[in-house]
């Protein structure tokens, strides 16, 4: 169980629900568990998942857009609006950057929250990475797979080593 909750733990390592079942796969949002066999209709949602990114991307890029001309309906100069222009690219390459690397690796949670804001401004950038990720898999799947392959081979050493239960082991006499 995960702390305390009452919610089974579904991360890889978690043992399943028989002691011979070995570790879960975690689920990835969107996909669930079905990025394992790549069945239940993991294309149809990887396709969903695409055009979906691709259609927020489209739609916040039409928000900037109406904002951009806010800022020149209001006259408030070529600098404020170079400056705003700059800040949403910077944030958006940094937050494609980020996001892009969170999809390989393990992130710090702490350097995450710290970054909170910067994401924020940078939506643009972060649903351009996941539209780009998933045309090639299911976004995280490479280090969920990684991660759940680990576990498994872990499981598979530790309970090749066991012979059976030691308690109905006959003493010699």
């Amino acid at each position: 169980m995960s702390d305390g909750t009452g919610t089974p733990d579904t991360t890889a390592g978690s043992p399943g629900g028989t002691p011979g079942d070995g570790p879960r796969p975690e689920p990835l949002r969107f996909f669930g568990t079905t990025w394992v066999n790549h069945d239940h209709g993991y294309a149809v949602r990887r396709a969903a998942v695409t055009a979906g990114s691709l259609a927020a991307a489209v739609a916040s890029c039409v928000v900037l857009r109406f904002a951009y001309q806010g800022l020149e309906i209001a006259g408030s100069g070529s600098f404020v609006t170079v400056l705003v222009v700059a800040m949403f690219a910077i944030c958006s390459a940094l937050a494609f950057r980020n996001t892009w690397d969170g999809f390989g690796r393990r992130l710090d949670p702490a350097r995450q929250a710290s970054l909170r804001g910067l994401l924020a401004i940078g939506f643009v950038g972060s649903l351009a990475a996941y539209f780009f990720r998933s045309l090639i898999e299911a976004p995280g799947e490479k280090l969920h797979r990684a991660t759940y392959e680990e576990a498994r081979a872990r499981h598979g050493r530790r309970s090749s080593h066991r012979t059976g239960n030691p308690a109905k082991k006959r003493r010699k006499a």
